[in-house]
């Protein structure tokens, strides 16, 4: 039985979201477009080095509101 292969589907049934899915207000896709901007300048001043990008994405997310 191949136990990774499982877990690996189920994660990525798990993060599978389609447009339909998400229900957008007027002005949410400016906002996204924004906190994605910031988030990526965040992730620029540290080199990308990875795993952050949640805490980039949060972070921008915070300064937005």
């Amino acid at each position: 039985m191949d136990t990774i292969g499982a877990n690996s589907d189920t994660a990525e049934n798990q993060t599978d979201i389609s447009q339909s899915d998400i229900d957008l207000q007027p002005g949410d896709e400016e906002r996204i477009s924004r906190i994605a901007e910031s988030a990526y300048y965040k992730a620029e001043t540290r080199g990308f080095s990875p795993g952050c990008e949640l805490e980039d994405w949060l972070a921008a997310e915070a300064e937005e509101q």
